[in-house]
């Protein structure tokens, strides 16, 4: 199945879209994201597309629900440049059917140096794709909430990089994981950590790029993840409660984030 943006209007005569992205989609819409947003795929068209501003390229977003098995086509690979991997409750290390075929569509994409996006789940399957290792964090459990990440002091000469200019040495960010990567791909560059998570972003060139956190995220998202993780106990509620304070009092570098997903998305990469 795949589903275009609705507010993506079909090119004029002799004109087509500039740039088509893909969202491969490993999560089911929760009840309030479904009221508030429409479904996931409109939270991240919000987030990461940029067609109809002034001064952008038209651009088209297609959506596969690949937590439901849907992917695309071999033969429309080609159609598309760029695609990003959405977080997702599922284990990225796990062995299911599908998170198997994301692997390997993963890694075609990779050799034919298509630009990937992964947020959290997305970020340890990518990893998990090319020869990373991912598990259970190895340090407190769950992060959920705003955490301070460092940049590195070094950056790769990666293009989409130099686009933003001057990038902070620290930067916070929304995270909800329990997983997280353990080892980075050979050949990744590790772009942030944390004092929490070892591999908070990393790079693999200009093409491949993987963000532990949710840069997409808005604070009533994740206030509404907060209750359900603490409904069904998978969280305690004095936990849930401390994050809701912490909400209160500091919030993420939302736009920093998205400037980097756009930049990362848009840029051309050197032949």
């Amino acid at each position: 199945m795949k589903v275009v943006a609705a507010d993506h209007q079909p090119a004029p005569a002799g004109r087509r879209s500039s740039r088509t992205y893909a969202l491969l989609l490993a999560a089911r819409d929760s009840e309030y994201v479904l009221k508030a947003y429409g479904g996931y795929f409109n939270v991240f068209v919000s987030a990461f597309g940029c067609g109809g501003e002034s001064g952008e390229e038209e651009e088209a977003w297609d959506m596969f629900r690949a937590v439901d098995g849907e992917l695309p086509a071999e033969e429309d690979l080609d159609g598309y440049d760029g695609f990003v991997i959405s977080g997702s409750p599922y284990d990225a290390y796990a062995d299911e059917l599908w998170i198997l075929r994301l692997c390997l569509l993963v890694q075609d994409l990779v050799a034919a140096r298509k630009r990937v996006l992964g947020i959290c789940f997305g970020h340890q399957v990518i990893c998990r794709a090319l020869g990373g290792r991912v598990g259970k964090a190895r340090v407190g459990g769950w992060d959920i909430g705003i955490r301070e990440v460092t940049m590195a002091a070094t950056l790769p000469p990666c293009r989409f990089l130099h686009a933003l200019r001057d990038l902070p040495a620290y930067a916070k960010i929304t995270e909800c994981h329990q997983d997280e990567v353990w080892e980075a791909p050979v050949g990744a560059e590790v772009l942030a950590w944390s004092d929490k998570t070892g591999v908070e972003m990393f790079c693999v060139g200009d093409h491949v790029l993987g963000i532990q956190g949710h840069p997409e995220y808005t604070a009533d998202i994740l206030l509404s993840l907060i209750d359900r993780l603490s409904s069904t106990q998978s969280i305690t509620e004095s936990f849930a409660e401390g994050v809701k304070r912490q909400l209160e009092a500091t919030g993420p570098d939302r736009e920093f984030w998205l400037k980097l997903c756009r930049s990362f998305l848009k840029t051309e990469e050197l032949a």
